[in-house]
């Protein structure tokens, strides 16, 4: 059923495409959202606020809500802006390979803007940037004969192990706190903990290129359950 609600102003905007008019001194919506961007991507985005914003722009705090209501609209632009397109594909029989740069093309965006991992995930996205990227990764699995529930399961899946996987990565190997894995071999009681403490005693945890590694075998993981289901939807198949 559909709701006689009103959509947020942010996302009228966005979804109208509207361009805001640039004031005096050229201060626009879009320069404001460049702005804050390149804030938080430096300092996180704990350090981002209106005020320290409008210092950034050279301007007064109240010129900034003539073309922003207030931080939340704010990061509402910043999300639909932060991604870069999501990747091309040509082949539609590679759903395999198109899948996996659309995953890869995520951990990309995650590690140029880690702030996108602070901010609230817990509804889903509503903006034109991130429906996007999640119709591209719904395209990949278009010429495959998974019903459309799969094909959302499937990517959602892949989606949130992204998201996870950068997010443990990038604390994991912060500079300006102890590092993750030391901090586990710190507090963790093997007896307690015993499949945790096996995993860091492997040295899965210790970041760098390992990271990296795990992340492509999770993930190849992933593909190797979506083409288990992709082989019982085949007519014919037999369990």
């Amino acid at each position: 059923m559909a709701s006689d609600a009103p959509l947020p102003r942010a996302l009228e905007i966005l979804w109208r495409d509207e361009t805001s008019t640039r004031k005096a001194g050229g201060l626009s919506r879009e320069r404001i959202v460049a702005a804050a961007i390149d804030l938080a991507d430096r300092d996180g985005l704990g350090a981002l606020s209106m005020a320290r914003l409008a210092e950034r722009l050279g301007c007064g705090t109240m010129s900034l809500y003539r073309h922003v209501a207030n931080k939340d609209e704010l990061l509402t632009f910043m999300l639909s802006a932060v991604p870069a397109p999501p990747p091309a594909f040509t082949d539609a029989a590679d759903w395999r390979g198109a899948l996996t740069d659309w995953a890869l093309g995520l951990w990309e965006v995650y590690h140029r803007h880690p702030w996108i991992l602070h901010t609230a995930a817990s509804g889903p996205p509503l903006d034109p940037g991130q429906l996007a990227w999640l119709d591209a990764g719904l395209a990949t699995l278009g010429g495959t004969r998974l019903a459309e529930r799969v094909k959302l399961t499937a990517v959602t899946a892949i989606l949130h192990y992204v998201r996870g996987a950068a997010a443990l990565a990038i604390e994991a190997s912060g500079v300006d706190s102890p590092v993750y894995p030391e901090l586990l071999r710190k507090l963790l009681d093997p007896r307690r903990f015993p499949a945790l403490a096996a995993a860091l005693d492997a040295g899965v945890l210790d970041g760098g290129d390992e990271f990296v590694a795990e992340f492509h075998s999770g993930l190849r993981l992933l593909l190797d359950g979506i083409a288990a289901q992709m082989r019982s939807a085949e007519p014919g198949h037999r369990a």
